[in-house]
């Protein structure tokens, strides 16, 4: 990127705005949640729950978030870029302190059940369907006002990146300083949310409403929206992501964490260890997250999203052989270029083949919501499995679930000049 483009970009408040957001969201997010498994499992810092009763968790969070990002994308698209949704998601984040230590935490120490129930409606509201919401209102954002949806997002990452560092120090000394932490940078991005209104942003508000007043066209109706499940195209990318993007969660949050820290001598160690590789790995994909559109741009949309799955291939499998705590941290490492590699072109794929116009919708049933049944469907057998074969085979088990994915994927994914019903991409 020349000087006069880097310039015009950082004096692009929408850009500004859009980054701001999603650094604060997932600051508020990754500061508790990158040791929630952890804390659901660690007998000394947390709750010394079994891998099928954290399985059950990350299942019973899988099935309430699916519903709500159906929910969630269809409200979106419905109010194009207002923020209401926007506002709700972050007063949740404001008040994730308060919930953890003194509701979810007593509800799944005396009333397992209840707490399964109330921490998946509060847990998927504010931050595992909200994510989706947050990206998806960023990259309309991007084609609305001109910037690359890419660089905006990779504030968010470098948001969870810095507190994934300082994560690690909260949780050895008291994990409840974590989800007080989450609260801080909700009250942040609430006040962001609602002060920070860019110019261009609250004139292109103004045009919707007077557009929607004189012509309702352009704004999707539930037809419209219902209509997509019909779509075997999207079919196509449902399964496709079931069984890949699937594991960011499964493996990524319900194993990698413990798996890791065990690798050390002391759980203290362990812990600070993942905190402090944890940081590096999501700043690292930070900077991918600016990298990648430039390699997409080369490579093409279809041709970058099958690298994602590459790495990801890659990455799970060699945890299934590697157990020195060196080599598991490179590999570890991939993740930072996984990450983006799938996330970006993904998006791109729905707004290249997909009316554009219902981008919100599309991410979160064809993307998130995909990824959320896999979850469901995976997490508590593959938790299972991994209680009676050990880490290191159910990471092999994965694997081999994503290769097959990846087959499918070279034979399935449109390519970039095939069907082209959104705006077409041009290699640079």
């Amino acid at each position: 990127m020349n000087h006069s483009k880097l310039f015009k970009t950082f004096k692009n408040q929408s850009y500004l705005q859009s980054s701001v957001t999603l650094l604060l969201f997932f600051a508020s997010w990754g500061i508790w949640w990158s040791f929630f498994q952890l804390w659901l499992t660690s007998t000394k810092n947390g709750l010394g729950l079994s891998g099928s009763a954290v399985g059950t968790i990350y299942s019973a969070n899988s099935l309430v978030t699916l519903i709500l990002m159906f929910v969630y994308g269809t409200l979106q698209d419905k109010l194009v870029i207002k923020r209401y949704l926007l506002y709700f998601c972050a007063t949740i984040s404001a008040l994730i302190g308060p919930f953890f230590v003194w509701i979810y935490e007593p509800l799944l120490k005396n009333n397992f059940t209840v707490g399964i129930i109330v921490g998946s409606i509060v847990l998927s509201a504010g931050f595992l369907s909200a994510s989706g919401i947050y990206e998806a209102v960023a990259e309309r954002f991007s084609r609305l006002f001109d910037f690359e949806y890419g660089q905006a997002r990779a504030w968010g990452s470098f948001g969870y990146a810095i507190v994934a560092l300082l994560a690690g120090f909260l949780f050895v000394i008291n994990p409840e300083l974590n989800f007080w932490g989450g609260s801080i940078f909700g009250i942040i991005l609430l006040l962001n949310l609602i002060f920070w209104k860019p110019k261009a942003e609250q004139a292109a508000v103004k045009q919707l409403k007077t557009n929607t007043d004189s012509n309702t066209s352009s704004v999707p109706s539930i037809h419209d929206m219902l209509g997509l499940l019909t779509m075997p195209s999207l079919w196509v990318i449902i399964i496709f992501i079931m069984f890949s993007w699937t594991f960011y969660t499964v493996f990524d949050q319900q194993m990698f964490p413990d798996f890791y820290t065990k690798l050390f001598t002391t759980p203290e160690l362990g812990q600070h260890m993942y905190g402090t590789l944890n940081s590096i790995q999501v700043f690292f994909e930070a900077l991918m997250m600016g990298i990648v559109p430039i390699i997409m741009k080369k490579l093409g949309v279809r041709n970058t999203l099958l690298l994602g799955i590459t790495v990801m291939f890659f990455r799970i499998g060699a945890c299934g052989f590697a157990t020195n705590p060196i080599l598991v941290s490179l590999i570890k490492m991939l993740h930072s270029l996984e990450v983006p590699l799938f996330m970006l072109p993904m998006f791109r794929y729905f707004t290249l083949h997909f009316n554009t116009k219902l981008s919100a919708t599309l991410y979160m049933i064809g993307f998130q919501v995909a990824a959320q049944v896999g979850q469901v469907l995976l997490s508590t057998p593959l938790g299972s499995l991994r209680v009676h074969i050990g880490y290191s085979n159910t990471f092999r088990v994965i694997a081999s679930i994503i290769l097959i994915a990846g087959i499918y994927a070279v034979i399935a994914l449109k390519k970039d000049d095939t069907d082209i019903q959104g705006d077409a991409f041009i290699r640079g």
